[in-house]
């Protein structure tokens, strides 16, 4: 219900209705427990004198008028969350909540357990007392404080946790296809003027189907000399609820937790972890680098390139990949607007073996083996099987079959937990291998992991592992090499015997240092591979500093090395949500450069962002600019730069990324979406902004994709309503959507699209309708209380449109008032809010 002077669902009230009602709750706590007359005639004011309002209401002790209320939820004296609950007053004018099924269930209340309460439809109120399907349970309204207590027995609440969600209420979403785009590119010129160009387009496309949803990825790139389609993988995956698993089919990625990962083409059934509660649940990793220019970031994974984009000078961080399996190490690679390359490898493994007592997660695939791109392999069909089981408290353990016609592996290991230092594991595989040259091999891999944080030095090790192989030990992907008979075939001379690799985080004093590595060495060579970055990151009085190195070695490039220093510095008493930064770096055979850059974000919900840079450098005494900007727009995010040296080189960059969705709803233009998305609708209102969602807004449709969704998780979409259009108001703020994997869900805003009105209601004779009267409409409904001067005010409201008004039961006590706010338009104030009379005439003179 809303007001005679607000537009939103909680109810409030003019001066003279707060004083009123202050009045009559201080009068009440004085009188006795009986009923008692309240005579309107002493209200002050002619126009208040004589009318024939009934307020009846007020003449009970603990009475309030009905309506919504913002409230804050206590299930058991336990803070749940606050919401906007309606509510009716019962015979002793005591306000009662109406509640749902679903909100109750929300609220960790399991109504399965009562026939009766499960069988009442999931969106509609309960219309008896709580404790009439719940025995002993009861809700109570505290109005001073406006905390709704519910009594519940402990019998009746989930025993799963309180962040428990039933499989019930996971949302499979409505059918939609879709195109997930991330489009980049650039144009150079060197001093010469000689020119070139590259293009990137990274697509995720997809449809879903009931529970169904076919997902395919792909790339392409183009350069001067060629031009590539990469077709990653193409999959179709479904939920098995029962199982708490997913079925997957198609080209895709075993997980990698007991052996190590592996594409295939096939069939896998795997349990998925986020199905559980938060407190019930047991990685791609984020990289860290530094661009001296306008660079352009790829990122390889398996040979494929999995990730490309530019980025401004300066550190960056990226922390959004699609990995297309759970290990393999990440080859990073770094692209001036010079042309010069930096490459380092970012260590990448899913570790986390550790279980809660007998809970079990498991993976069974049967497929043939696919290569990595570009690489000479056999892709023989194989099963793998992988248990990982809780035991106990501190012990977890593991195991798995890998099995093909010429390869046979079997592992085994434990897990066990630290308490405070974390969790180490420790684990053996077995293997026989008949190489490609039908040479057999036998041998043997130990590894060991470890996790967790040294509290008493506050040190993080994200993942450190030490691995040993005998030399006879093959893993799956290296027995399947093809034999050329090369001189330099290398995994049939020098198979993997050492690997040692640690992602650790250390803070001392307010110093956050970071150290990722790792090491490979081989049987029968001296040969080893290297990468090293290590970083320390602190603030001073607002203004941040960080020092960083990267190293990299491998057999088949020189040695490349960067170290790094910077600070950063706010300048919001200048210039708003604006820092400026000074970088200098140096990297191998001392190429140095300085660099001094403003960065910031602009418009009211910092959509668009920008960045300044100017540099120096003493290897050829260039200086160079650099200008980079990104917006994120309701239809895409959009970025371009622009690059100049004092030789007289250049370069331009853009990119464009977003997604293309069609759904039963029409066809929205959209910001990446992420594996999970919501399609909101708001009635054909457009330009509805939602919180915390930057550029998205509903288009001329009334549609907007909001993307990046929890999985089996609660995800509460929430209207900005101060940012509303003028001719839109909502009488819903907030919807709560809980999508499985891969979902596309709608969430329906009852948004209503009008003018704002104040409509002075007068009855046949001329007097006002009188104060405290409820007015209701039907479409689209609203309603609102008419105030001391028989004003009403409502938003949304169309051309024309009727009003009934009632503030009695008595038939002289109801009327209907047609109201046109269309041509000729009546007067408006400054803030668009017209303003109309309108005839409330008895409702007997409209009946026939």
């Amino acid at each position: 219900m809303t007001c005679g002077f607000c537009s939103t669902p909680s109810l409030r009230l003019n001066p003279f209705a707060r004083y009123l009602g202050g009045v009559l709750l201080i009068t009440s706590s004085f009188a006795s427990a009986r009923e008692y007359r309240f005579s309107p005639s002493s209200l002050e004011g002619d126009m208040l004198m004589q009318q024939d309002i009934d307020l009846s209401l007020f003449s009970r002790s603990n009475a309030q008028l009905p309506g919504t209320y913002s409230s804050r939820i206590r299930v058991n004296e336990t803070r749940i969350d606050d919401m906007d609950i309606t509510y009716l007053t019962n015979q002793s004018g005591e306000l009662v909540p109406q509640l749902t099924p679903n909100t109750l269930r929300q609220w960790g209340v399991d109504i399965d357990k009562y026939p009766k309460l499960a069988a009442w439809d999931a969106n509609s109120p309960l219309p008896n007392p709580l404790g009439d399907y719940i025995p002993q349970a009861f809700a109570k309204l505290d109005f001073a404080s406006m905390t709704l207590h519910l009594s519940i027995p402990q019998a009746a609440i989930y025993s799963q946790g309180k962040d428990y969600i039933a499989p019930s209420r996971w949302d499979d979403g409505v059918p939609v296809a879709f195109a997930d785009y991330a489009f980049s590119g650039s144009q150079s010129e060197d001093e010469s003027s000689n020119s070139s160009t590259s293009q990137y387009l990274n697509l995720r496309s997809g449809a879903n189907l009931g529970g169904w949803h076919l997902r395919n990825y792909s790339t392409w790139s183009k350069t001067d000399d060629a031009t590539r389609w990469d077709a990653i993988n193409t999959y179709v995956q479904h939920d098995i609820d029962a199982m708490r698993a997913q079925f997957t089919g198609g080209e895709s990625s075993t997980r990698g937790e007991v052996f190590d990962s592996l594409q295939y083409r096939g069939v896998n059934i795997a349990s998925d972890e986020e199905m559980l509660p938060y407190s019930q649940r047991g990685y791609a990793p984020t990289i860290r680098g530094i661009a001296s220019s306008n660079a352009e970031v790829s990122v390889r994974q398996n040979g494929y390139l999995i990730y490309q984009q530019n980025v401004a000078p300066g550190a960056f961080e990226i922390n959004d990949l699609y990995s297309t399996t759970n290990s393999g190490d990440l080859e990073v690679t770094v692209k001036e607007a010079d042309g010069t390359e930096h490459r380092f490898t970012q260590p990448y493994s899913s570790v986390s073996v550790m279980q809660r007592p007998g809970q079990m997660k498991y993976e069974f695939t049967a497929a043939r083996f696919r290569a990595d791109s570009g690489s000479d392999q056999n892709e023989p069909t194989f099963t793998q099987g992988s248990l990982i089981y809780g035991l106990n408290n501190a012990t977890t353990l593991f195991g798995g079959i890998t099995a093909s016609e010429d390869y046979q592996a079997a592992n085994t290991g434990v897990g066990i937990a630290l308490g405070a230092l974390g969790s180490i594991s420790a684990d053996v595989t077995f293997a026989k291998a008949t190489l490609d040259n039908d040479t057999q091999s036998t041998g043997q891999s130990y590894r060991l992991l470890y996790s967790g944080k040294v509290d008493a030095t506050n040190t993080n090790f994200t993942l450190a592992s030490y691995r040993y192989s005998t030399s006879g030990y093959y893993s799956f992907a290296d027995a399947n090499q093809k034999y050329d008979q090369h001189e330099d075939d290398l995994l049939f001379r020098y198979n993997k015997r050492n690997r040692i690799q640690a992602s650790i985080s250390q803070s001392i004093a307010g110093v956050s240092l970071y150290l990722n590595g790792y090491q490979q060495d081989y049987w029968q060579t001296s040969q080893k591979e290297r990468s090293l970055s290590a970083g320390i990151n602190t603030v001073i009085d607002s203004i941040s500093f960080h020092l960083a190195y990267t190293y990299s070695d491998n057999s088949d490039t020189h040695n490349d090395q960067m170290v790094s220093f910077g600070f950063s510095m706010p300048l919001s008493r200048w210039l708003p949500r604006a820092w400026s930064s000074y970088n200098l770096s140096n990297s191998k055979h001392g190429y140095t450069q300085q660099t001094l850059g403003l960065n910031g974000t602009l418009l009211d919900d910092q959509r668009l962002s920008y960045s300044l840079q100017q540099s120096h450098s003493n290897h050829d005494g260039d200086d160079t600019s650099s200008v980079y900007a990104s917006y994120r727009s309701q239809y895409a995010n959009m970025n371009a730069g622009y690059y100049y040296s004092s030789d007289n080189s250049r370069q331009s960059s853009y990119g464009l990324s977003g997604a293309v969705v069609a759904h039963p709803l029409g066809i929205t233009l959209a910001q990446p979406l992420g594996n999970q998305f919501v399609i909101v609708n708001a009635n054909h209102a457009s330009g509805v902004r939602f919180q915390n969602q930057r550029g998205i807004q509903t288009d001329w449709q009334g549609n907007a994709v909001i993307p990046s969704l929890s999985s089996y998780q609660e995800n509460q979409i929430r209207i900005d309503t101060t940012s509303l259009p003028e001719d839109v108001d909502s009488s819903d703020t907030a919807i709560t959507v809980i999508p499985s994997r891969n979902a596309a869900v709608v969430a329906k805003f009852d948004a209503h699209v009008g003018y704002r009105a104040l409509i002075k209601l007068t009855r046949p004779d001329g007097r006002p309708v009188p104060f405290g009267a409820i007015a209701t409409t039907l479409l689209p409904v609203m309603s609102g209380i008419i105030d001391d001067t028989g004003t009403l005010y409502l938003a949304g409201v169309p051309d024309t449109i009727q009003i009934a008004v009632k503030w009695g039961n008595a038939q002289d006590q109801q009327c209907i008032a047609s109201v046109s706010l269309a041509s000729p338009a009546p007067p408006s104030n400054p803030t668009g809010i017209r303003t109309v009379n309108a005839l409330c005439q008895q409702e007997q003179s409209h009946a026939h």
